[in-house]
């Protein structure tokens, strides 16, 4: 059932990213597929990014993740 549920995901992923960025079905499950793959690395550089004013500490860092399980 897992691997059903991650496919299903990434396929909701990419279709938002194909009707957003208007671009082909497989440059979008391709950019899913990169999103899915690096989350660990996607969130800290948002974090990073969006609260550079106010640095988040390590171990709340540790907590965050772009999906749940």
């Amino acid at each position: 059932m897992e691997k059903k549920a991650k496919l299903s995901r990434l396929m909701k992923l990419s279709w938002a990213i194909q009707k957003a960025k208007c671009s082909t079905r497989a440059k979008a499950l391709q950019s899913a597929w990169a999103i899915f793959s690096n989350e660990d690395i996607t969130v800290f550089y948002l974090t990073k990014k969006l609260n550079h004013h106010k640095p988040v500490n390590e171990k709340t860092l540790n907590q965050m993740g772009l999906f749940t399980r």
